[in-house]
């Protein structure tokens, strides 16, 4: 370990003092003032460790900040190597390791990507203790790093004061979490409808070891204010006890995040419901308790709960299992698309303008089980893509303003919109909008919600399908992501609508296009080959490009974007081969021995280059490259393909679409006083 302390890494931009604990005087963690002293863990106890030997050491438990939806999340980390590995990437040299320089390294996702968060290991501390969440042992430090990761990509630890369980599951594991409604199934969504209640501990029982279940209080209930209000709950254990008891029996065991436990009912230790079992039995559960848990019936469950929370397991490979089939979701998809007003930004199917909405094609090769997720982008994450390197890695904090909490009397203060999705099969070559949206859909959500993120699942057949996002009020601006998890083949991409007139040059575009996005990257000694006057030149990316219609003029227009820091781009351009009928492994050989059907050159020192060509029916390949070898940086390949000529879209059916309960907040308002009581 280096003696001087000033060798160590210092986070210039999420320092040690109070402006990386609150950005307003007046937020409930400026009140700590000076009583928080930053100190490295070799500072707080003798021997640091970062992980634990024993995983009861390494349980989560809260401090004075009242972030208990993104600490019942870093549980699911707990139950997943592969996720584990992912968010704390291995190898980090710790406090008595050679190589030790005082900083971590975090990985999380944000909308579509995982970001590389580098933080230092000053954690806040009062007393000599921290005085945020903690680990059940205090000399292990895996959570308290995260949760400072996790507050500097907000901007502030106060920033994390209140929030969503299924949110930070998301963000921990780059998949899908489910929030199932416990107060009125007749208001859940269709996910939850397809579960009744008799069946819900069953289903439980199923998932209790490969899935984080979490549950809720979100609204205090008479006679049950020692479980708080809007508070989140870790479910550790289910238990199906109706085969001693002859009489059906659930009983579980929930952990309370702040580590003391707080239900008194008749599962208690010496309760009276334990007369219902064996005292073997009995015996055996009671001893499994750890500090802040309890067992509790399910009538008690369903009665002091609001909502379950449960999240996808992640397999080795990291690919999704569907909670509902256990099938692996092996195949994904996912674009980007913005709302924007005047244009694009058409509210739901009760607006005459719901046509304009963004319109994404949707195709299924084979028979599977599909989830389709509409998440929105936060202001803050546009602000995060700015301060994000091109290797994603975030260089600064995410300066915004504290999260209001949603009011039901003024949605548009509410940090999320309402948005919602919709499903349509079509015969892609025979579209006619008008008619389309007067039918019904195949999926839709049920009402627009002020979710981050909602979901649907459905068993779709092969063929073409239209997707539609939007927001539940017309001209509300916003960017979203589109992600698409399937058991079989799928193939997502943006639909341009009919008539739409597209910019090139001096060219119009109309009709219907379909678009396809993608991302690439070239690497100094990989996939940086320069132009084809180089060797190396077939080490660049390759992209391959289908042409199934031709109408006799142009029909495929391909743009490659670079993104570089300050303007500093290289020359760039792009060529189009077509694939040989017997096929071919596009090796130095092939591109010794074809020409480019197509070729954007010479290489322009410019963002953006793009050419409008016409192509015959077949298969191809589109070749980013930069002029010289070697020169490193990311880009974007735009496609767009000619797929129809268009139909005159129509006022489409009227429908009374609802608009789903204001989101609340997973927080609790109090946290200074119950800190203060313990």
């Amino acid at each position: 370990m280096p003696s001087p302390a000033k060798r160590l890494f210092r986070d210039p931009d999420f320092p040690a003092n109070s402006a990386s604990l609150s950005r307003h005087p007046a937020g409930p963690l400026a009140q700590l003032g000076g009583d928080v002293a930053w100190l490295r863990p070799q500072e707080i106890c003798s021997a640091p460790r970062l992980f634990p030997a024993n995983p009861h050491d390494g349980q989560v438990k809260q401090g004075i900040l009242g972030d208990c939806w993104f600490l019942c999340a870093c549980c699911a980390l707990l139950k997943s190597e592969y996720l584990f590995n992912q968010v704390i990437p291995s190898g980090q040299p710790c406090w008595t390791e050679i190589g030790y320089r005082g900083s971590f390294t975090f990985r999380i996702w944000q909308f579509g990507q995982w970001l590389e968060v580098i933080i230092d290991d000053y954690l806040p501390c009062i007393g000599g203790k921290l005085c945020f969440s903690r680990c059940q042992s205090e000399d292990v430090f895996w959570l308290p790093l995260l949760e400072k990761a996790y507050a500097k990509l907000h901007g502030a630890y106060e920033q994390l004061w209140a929030g969503q369980v299924a949110d930070a599951l998301v963000d921990l594991t780059g998949g899908l979490a489910e929030r199932w409604t416990l107060r009125d199934h007749a208001e859940s969504s269709e996910i939850q409808r397809a579960i009744p209640e008799k069946m819900i501990f069953g289903k439980l029982m199923d998932l209790k070891d490969g899935c984080l279940m979490s549950c809720s209080v979100l609204i205090s209930k008479e006679g049950a204010s020692e479980l708080g209000a809007f508070h989140a709950f870790i479910i550790i254990d289910i238990q199906d006890l109706g085969h001693v008891s002859g009489t059906e029996l659930f009983l579980l065991r929930v952990r309370n995040p702040w580590g003391r436990r707080c239900w008194k009912g008749c599962w208690q230790d010496g309760g009276n419901g334990w007369r219902k079992v064996d005292s073997t039995i009995a015996s055996r559960l009671l001893s499994q308790l750890e500090e802040g848990e309890f067992w509790m019936e399910k009538e008690e469950f369903l009665q002091e709960f609001d909502e379950l929370i449960i999240s996808y397991p992640v397999s080795e490979k990291g690919h999704l299992r569907s909670i509902h089939s256990e099938k692996v979701l092996s195949h994904v998809q996912q674009l980007s698309g913005s709302w924007v007003k005047g244009q694009s930004a058409g509210g739901c199917r009760n607006n005459s303008t719901f046509p304009n909405n963004p319109k994404f094609w949707l195709r299924v090769s084979e028979g599977s089980e599909i989830y389709v997720a509409l998440l929105q982008k936060h202001v803050k994450l546009e602000e995060l893509q700015a301060i994000t390197d091109q290797k994603g890695r975030v260089r600064g904090s995410c300066c915004t303003e504290p999260r209001q909490l949603s009011s039901a009397s003024d949605p548009q203060k509410n940090v999320s919109q309402a948005i919602g999705l919709h499903i349509w099969k079509v015969e892609k070559q025979r579209l006619n909008i008008q008619e389309t949206l007067k039918s019904l859909p195949v999926a839709s959500t049920r009402c627009h919600s002020y979710d981050r993120e909602v979901h649907l699942c459905c068993d779709l057949t092969s063929g073409f399908y239209l997707l539609i996002p939007s927001t539940f009020q017309k001209d509300v601006e916003g960017h979203f992501l589109l992600r698409v998890f399937s058991t079989g083949r799928v193939s997502l991409s943006e639909m341009k609508p009919p008539l739409h007139q597209l910019a090139c040059g001096q060219e119009k575009l109309s009709g219907i296009w379909e678009r396809v996005q993608l991302q690439g990257r070239w690497e100094s000694g990989y996939s940086a080959g320069g132009c084809r006057n180089s060797s190396s030149y077939h080490c660049n990316p390759r992209f391959p490009l289908s042409i199934h219609a031709d109408f006799g003029d142009s029909n495929v227009k391909v743009t490659l974007r670079q993104h570089c820091q300050n303007h500093q781009y290289h020359p760039i351009g792009f060529h189009i081969f077509q694939v040989p009928s017997t096929g071919w492994n596009m090796g130095i050989s092939s591109f010794q021995d074809l020409e480019p059907v197509v070729s954007c050159v010479p290489h322009c020192h410019s963002q953006e280059v793009s050419h409008l060509c016409r192509l015959s029916l077949g298969e191809y390949v589109i070749v980013p490259s930069t002029y010289l070898p070697d020169q490193e940086g990311s880009f974007t390949i735009t496609a767009l393909t000619k797929t129809g000529t268009g139909a005159a879209f129509g006022k489409p059916i009227q429908s009374q679409e609802k608009l789903g309960q204001i989101l609340e907040e997973v927080t609790f308002t109090d946290i200074m006083r119950r800190w203060e009581e313990s």
